[in-house]
C-alpha cells in the first residue's frame, strides 16, 4: 500500500489530478456550511428530527439540508435534469439524433440542455423545500418570511446548486473520476465522523454483541456491493475475416460486458423521487384549511408511516424503474446494428435482429438479478432498524453503494493513470 501511495505521489499528472480533486471538495464542503439568511437553527432540527424525508434528502445534498445552506439542494437538481433529457431522448429526434452521432461537439450541446434546465428545476425545488420546512408558522425555520427576504434565499440556493455544478464539471475535466459522483460521495463520507461521534457517545457496553452482529452485517453489504458492482456477464463476439489487397483484416474474438448492475444508484434516485413526492404533497396538505384536504394528507402520511407498505412501495419502484434505465443506457437492437456494421457476430446467432433479441433476453435475466440486489440495497435501512432496533447504529444502503461505487471507480482511474505512465516510461 505504502509503494502504491508512493507510486501515486511521484508521478506528476496523477499527483496533480488529486490535489485538484481535493482542493475542490475542501471548497464545496466551506460553501456547505454557508447557511442562508435568517435561520432559526433550534426550528431547523426539530422539523429535520420529526420528518425523516428529510434525511434521506440531507444524504445526497452532503448535509445541506441540516445546515439549511446555500447548496442545501446540492446536485440534485441538476441529476434530474441529466434524467429528464435522457428520457427526452426517446421522443424528441432532435436530442435522438445527438445521443447516437456522438462527438465531442453534440456531447456538450445535450451537457448545455441539462445545464439550462437545471436553473428552473433548481427554483421550483428550493421553494418546495423552503415551503415544506417553514409550513409551521408557530416556530418558522425562515425567521424573516417576507416576498424579499424569500426570493433572495430562492435566488441563493438556485446559484448554489449552479456552483456546485460548476465545480463537478472541473473535477471531471481537471480532476479524478466524474465530478458529480465525487460531490456526492465527498458529502457521504462527511456524515462519517458525526456517526462516530453519535456511537461513541451513545456506546452501550451490554449490546457488545448486538455491534458485533450489526458489523458483520455491514461488511457483508460492502463485499456484496463490490461484487455485484463488478459483476458482469461476457457475451463472446467474433470478427470475420477480411481481405483487402493482399493483407487478411479481423479475425478476432473478444467480449460484450454486460454489467449486472448497469443502471448503478440511477433507480433509487428515481424511487426516492417518486416515494417523495406523495409525501411532500401530503405534508401541505395537512396545514390546508379544509377538513378535507387535511384528512386526506393525514390518511396520506399515515399510510407511508407504515414500514411494510412503504418498503413495498419502494421496492416495486426500484425493481420497475432498473429495467426502464438500462433499457435506456443499453438499446439492444442499436448494439446489434453496431457490431453488424464493424462485421461482428454472437457465434451461433444470425446477425441483426436475432442478434438484438438475444442481447435482450440475456439482458432481461441479467437486470431481474441487478434489479433485485438494488431494490434490496436501498430498503437496508429499514431492515436494520426491523432487526436492530435498540442500536443507535444505521447504515444507508444507498450511502454505501454510492461509496463503493465511487472508491472503485477513482481506484480504476488511478490504476489506468499509472498503467499509461508505465507505458511511456518504456
Amino acid at each position: 500500500m505504502t509503494k502504491w501511495l508512493l507510486q501515486i505521489w511521484k508521478t506528476p499528472e496523477l499527483r496533480r489530478k488529486l490535489l485538484i480533486t481535493a482542493l475542490l471538495i475542501v471548497v464545496f464542503r466551506v460553501v456547505a456550511h454557508i447557511p442562508v439568511p435568517g435561520v432559526d437553527r433550534t426550528n431547523l432540527s426539530r422539523v429535520i428530527g420529526e420528518q425523516g424525508i428529510f434525511g434521506l434528502l440531507d444524504i445526497f445534498s452532503g448535509g445541506g439540508i441540516s445546515n439549511l445552506s446555500i447548496v442545501m439542494l446540492g446536485v440534485g437538481p441538476y441529476i434530474t435534469a441529466t434524467i429528464i433529457i435522457q428520457l427526452l431522448t426517446m421522443v424528441i429526434p432532435r436530442l435522438e439524433e445527438l445521443q447516437k452521432e456522438g462527438g465531442e461537439a453534440n456531447r456538450q450541446q445535450l451537457n448545455q440542455y441539462m445545464r439550462i434546465l437545471t436553473v428552473p428545476l433548481a427554483f421550483v425545488q428550493a421553494y418546495a423545500t423552503l415551503s415544506l420546512l417553514n409550513r409551521n408558522r408557530a416556530n418558522p425555520i425562515i425567521t424573516d418570511a417576507s416576498f424579499p427576504n424569500i426570493l433572495t434565499i430562492l435566488f441563493l440556493v438556485t446559484a448554489g446548486t449552479i456552483f456546485l455544478m460548476w465545480l463537478g464539471e472541473l473535477i471531471t475535466e481537471y480532476g479524478i473520476s466524474n465530478g458529480i459522483s465525487i460531490i456526492i460521495f465527498a458529502g457521504i463520507l462527511e456524515r462519517f465522523p458525526q456517526l462516530t461521534q453519535q456511537f461513541l457517545v451513545n456506546y452501550n457496553p451490554s449490546q457488545l454483541v448486538t455491534y458485533v452482529i450489526f458489523g458483520l452485517v455491514a461488511l457483508t453489504v460492502i463485499g456484496a456491493v463490490v461484487f455485484i458492482t463488478e459483476a458482469q456477464r461476457n457475451i463472446p463476439v467474433s470478427y470475420a475475416r477480411r481481405v483487402r489487397g493482399n493483407r487478411l483484416y479481423g479475425g478476432s474474438s473478444t467480449h460484450l460486458p454486460l454489467r449486472v448492475n448497469q443502471a448503478g444508484v440511477i433507480p433509487i434516485i428515481f424511487g426516492t423521487s417518486v416515494i417523495l413526492f406523495p409525501t411532500l404533497i401530503a405534508g401541505f396538505l395537512v396545514s390546508a384549511r379544509s377538513e378535507t384536504l387535511r384528512n386526506v394528507g393525514t390518511a396520506i402520511t399515515t399510510f407511508f408511516q407504515n414500514q411494510l407498505y412503504y418498503g413495498l412501495i419502494f421496492f416495486i419502484l426500484i425493481f420497475a424503474f432498473t429495467f426502464f434505465y438500462t433499457y435506456i443506457v443499453f438499446e439492444p437492437k442499436r448494439i446489434a446494428e453496431n457490431l453488424q456494421k464493424q462485421g461482428g457476430f454472437i457465434p451461433g446467432i444470425r446477425p441483426g435482429r436475432a442478434t438484438a433479441e438475444y442481447l435482450s433476453y440475456i439482458t432481461n435475466r441479467v437486470i431481474v438479478a441487478g434489479a433485485f440486489f438494488l431494490a434490496t440495497i436501498a430498503l437496508f435501512p429499514i431492515l436494520v432498524q426491523r432487526y436492530f432496533p435498540s442500536t443507535n447504529l444505521t447504515i444507508g444502503g444507498t450511502s454505501i453503494l454510492i461509496v463503493v461505487s465511487v472508491a472503485l471507480e477513482i481506484y480504476k482511474q488511478i490504476q489506468a493513470n499509472l498503467v499509461v505512465r508505465e507505458y511511456e516510461l518504456y
